[in-house]
C-alpha cells in the first residue's frame, strides 16, 4: 500500500524525508508588518530574523486552509497521514480535519488520519519519522494510527528561548503565571503539557544555566533511552544546539540525536537563539 505524510511547516523535514518522495509540507504563512512570507522552501531565516528585529510589531501567523489540506489528500497514495502542530497553539489541526471531511464529501472515503502532535517543530519531525517507521514495518493503517498515537502520548517537548515576547503577544502563554523579569536575565525552561499547552518547568539566570536545567529535565524524565531518538531544533544557533547535544550524550544513553534548523513558524516563536528538544 502506498502512503504519503503531510507535515505542516512548523515541523522540520530531515534530508531523508525530503529524498523519500513521501513527504509534503502544508505551509503556514507569516506577516511582518506589510511583508508577507510563505513558510516553504523560499523561507530565508536570516532575512526574516532581521525583519523581526527591525520591526516594532509582533509577527503574525496563519495556518493552512482546509482547502489546502484537501488538495493534499487528492493524490495517488492509498493512505495519507497528517502531522500538525499542537491544536492548543494553532488552527492547523482543525483545518486538516475540516479538509478531510470536505474531501470525503466530494470524493468519497479513503484512509486519511490527522495527528495532533501536541507539540511543535522537531516534535512533529519525530512523529513523522515514527509514521514512516511503522509503514516500513508493514503495519496496517489502524495499527499505524494506534502506534503513533501511543508514541505521541509518551513524547515530551522542552525549550529555552532568549525571549518569550512573540509567544506572549500572540496569546500562546495563556494561563501561565507571570514570567520573571528579563531585566534579571532570567531564562524560563519551558515544556508542553500532555494536551500540548505550554508550561513552565523551571528557570535559571542566563541562557547557559537554563540549557543545563533543560537537559536535567530531559534526563530525569527520559525512559528507555537506548531505544529513543531525540530531536533538537535551533533558531540560528548551531553551536548552542551542538552544546546541548553534548550535554545530553553525557547525561543519557540516548540512541540517536538529530539536529535541525527551525523553519519559518518555529523561527517566529523560537526567536533568534532558541533551542527546542523533543523526545
Amino acid at each position: 500500500m502506498s502512503y504519503k505524510i503531510i507535515v505542516d511547516s512548523c515541523g522540520e523535514l530531515t534530508e531523508e524525508m525530503k529524498a523519500s518522495g513521501r513527504f509534503e509540507t502544508a505551509s503556514l504563512e507569516i506577516d511582518v508588518d506589510d511583508h508577507h512570507i510563505v513558510d516553504d522552501d523560499t523561507f530565508n531565516q536570516k532575512d526574516f530574523l532581521k525583519r523581526v528585529a527591525d520591526s516594532p510589531n509582533c509577527p503574525k501567523s496563519s495556518c493552512p486552509s482546509p482547502q489546502r489540506y484537501m488538495e493534499g489528500y487528492r493524490c495517488a497514495a492509498d493512505r495519507v497521514y497528517v502531522v500538525t502542530l499542537s491544536a492548543e497553539l494553532s488552527g492547523s489541526y482543525n483545518s486538516a480535519v475540516v479538509g478531510k471531511n470536505l474531501y470525503y464529501e466530494e470524493y468519497g472515503e479513503k484512509d486519511i488520519y490527522v495527528f495532533n502532535s501536541c507539540s511543535a517543530s522537531v516534535g512533529e519531525t519525530l512523529i513523522a519519522e515514527k509514521i514512516m517507521e511503522c509503514e516500513k514495518e508493514g503495519l496496517t493503517f489502524p495499527e499505524v494510527v494506534e502506534n503513533v498515537e501511543e508514541y505521541i502520548k509518551g513524547q515530551h517537548t522542552y525549550f529555552v528561548l532568549e525571549s518569550l515576547e512573540t509567544l506572549r503577544k500572540n496569546g500562546r502563554l495563556t494561563g501561565l503565571k507571570a514570567i520573571a523579569a528579563t531585566v534579571l536575565n532570567i531564562k524560563p525552561v519551558m515544556g508542553a503539557t500532555p494536551k500540548g499547552q505550554i508550561c513552565q518547568l523551571g528557570q535559571a539566570r542566563g541562557i547557559k544555566k537554563a540549557l543545563h536545567k533543560m537537559v536535567e529535565a530531559v534526563a530525569e524524565e527520559l525512559q528507555d533511552a537506548e531505544n529513543k531518538v531525540l530531536g533538537i531544533s535551533h533558531c540560528n544557533c548551531p553551536e548552542r544546539a551542538q552544546y546541548v547535544s553534548g550535554l545530553l550524550k553525557e547525561r543519557t544513553k540516548i540512541k540517536k540525536i538529530i539536529i535541525m534548523d527551525t523553519r519559518g513558524i518555529s523561527s517566529m516563536y523560537a526567536n533568534d537563539g532558541g533551542v527546542i528538544i523533543a523526545v
